[in-house]
């Protein structure tokens, strides 16, 4: 373990930047300002609710996160966003129909209506089921990323910020390997003044907050900053990073189930998943370019928890199965069903059904405040490069390259809460019980 770091005060206002003002941003945005203002209860917010077993200490103290570690607080949040449709937070909020219109959004119309998206780098060519027009134009991409960085500049000095920190929100997009113009950042750069396809606009973003030292996390499955320009950048220049999508309903209960399967060593045969999803996020992967970033990202999570390898078998003649499907009628509200044929003692077959109606905003709001709050800690802690600490957030971790992934969502879980104990000089956890106690 390194030397635990010097972590800088948390005071002054930390902005908040968000490309895409869609329903999970307006959902967060409307959130906080609801908890500030004693409207709501910050729940699903580790950062906010979630306390903290310390170590060997003979008081067995278990303080809030929030009063262990020096993070910032809601009141120091400022927020900004870009989006290509010009709809100011209200308006999007309203459009986005997460929350109830005259409990959380009337109260707080003001607020929201103060927030209005900057322009932002888009092309349809990346997200075919989204138009807009509020959107940068310039010669070519390495201008568009400029603006953006001069975007992060003006946006920090009118808002008196101390620092920024960037969560990708936006669409997913088209499906896209890393190839030789992201190898390094001078191919990169190059690859941009040119125009390069293999270039996508939420690589713009990342790369803008990387070059202005703003951490970077990506709530989608698309290639953006996991590629070895961006990733050695972000050490070179001590800014955190990490991504990628994030794990919200099925795959949430995946991470969860699948664990519990492989501790009593009971066998799969097939797991079948279907979705049905009707908000903006829902119409895009109807587009079978974005499904097949989504689906890379679904499909891998069994195989690094079960090991298919080690317990051949039990896992190793798995089928595995992910459909997304655009249903309008259920906006926000997406439906995430599961057909699991398990086997237990002898082989004799069994089988596990899961419906489970969730409120897709509702649960990765949470995830983009804690995101923005740790990335600002590990930042000023001095730990740029990839936060594999925080994997507990992510469907597709973002890991040191020739390393795998955690998927199992209570591994991910210790090892957060031992990073934040490590980080203020306390004794780390070394049995996972005691974290539940």
């Amino acid at each position: 373990m390194k030397e635990r770091p010097e972590i800088r005060s948390s005071e002054g206002k930390l902005g908040v930047l968000l490309p895409g003002f869609g329903a999970v941003a307006t959902t967060l945005v409307a959130g906080v300002e609801a908890v500030r203002r004693g409207l709501a209860a910050p729940v699903g917010s580790l950062t906010q609710m979630q306390t903290i077993r310390l170590g060997k200490r003979t008081d067995a103290r278990t303080p809030l996160i929030k009063d262990f570690v020096d993070l910032a607080s809601l009141d120091q949040l400022v927020f900004g966003a870009w989006d290509p449709i010009p709809d100011d937070g209200y308006a999007s909020a309203v459009n986005a129909g997460v929350l109830d219109r005259h409990e959380h959004l009337e109260p707080i119309r003001d607020f929201l209506e103060s927030i209005v998206p900057m322009p932002a780098a888009f092309d349809p060519e990346y997200v075919k089921k989204l138009q807009g027009s509020n959107v940068k134009s310039g010669p070519n991409k390495r201008d568009l990323a400029e603006q953006i960085r001069a975007d992060i500049r003006t946006f920090k000095e009118e808002q008196g910020c101390e620092r920024c920190v960037m969560v990708w929100c936006g669409s997913t997009e088209i499906f896209l390997r890393p190839g030789a113009q992201h190898e390094t950042l001078e191919a990169f750069e190059k690859a941009m003044e040119e125009n390069d396809p293999g270039i996508a606009p939420s690589m713009l973003y990342a790369y803008a907050a990387i070059m202005e030292g703003v951490p970077y996390a990506n709530g989608a499955p698309n290639l953006s900053a996991d590629f070895p320009a961006l990733e050695k950048a972000a050490v070179e220049r001590g800014v955190p990073i990490g991504g990628k999508d994030f794990k919200t309903g099925q795959t949430l209960m995946k991470t969860i189930l699948a664990p519990g399967f492989k501790a009593r060593m009971i066998g799969l045969r097939g797991w079948f998943s279907t979705n049905i999803l009707g908000n903006r996020d829902g119409e895009v992967l109807d587009d079978p370019a974005s499904f097949k970033t989504k689906e890379e990202s679904k499909l891998g999570v069994l195989e690094h928890i079960l090991q298919p390898k080690m317990y051949p078998e039990l896992y190793e003649d798995l089928y595995h199965k992910v459909r997304i499907n655009y249903y309008p009628p259920r906006g926000d509200n997406k439906e995430g069903w599961d057909n699991i044929d398990i086997f237990g003692w002898l082989g004799y077959p069994m089988q596990i059904k899961v419906d489970f109606l969730c409120r897709d905003s509702i649960l990765a709001a949470p995830i983009v405040l804690d995101l923005a709050l740790f990335l600002d800690l590990a930042s000023r802690a001095g730990m740029g490069g990839i936060q594999e600490w925080l994997s507990f957030y992510f469907k597709s971790p973002q890991t040191t390259p020739g390393l795998y992934p955690e998927h199992d969502i209570f591994i991910q879980h210790w090892k957060l809460k031992n990073t934040l104990r490590w980080m203020m000089g306390e004794d780390q956890i070394t049995h996972l019980g005691q974290d539940y106690e």
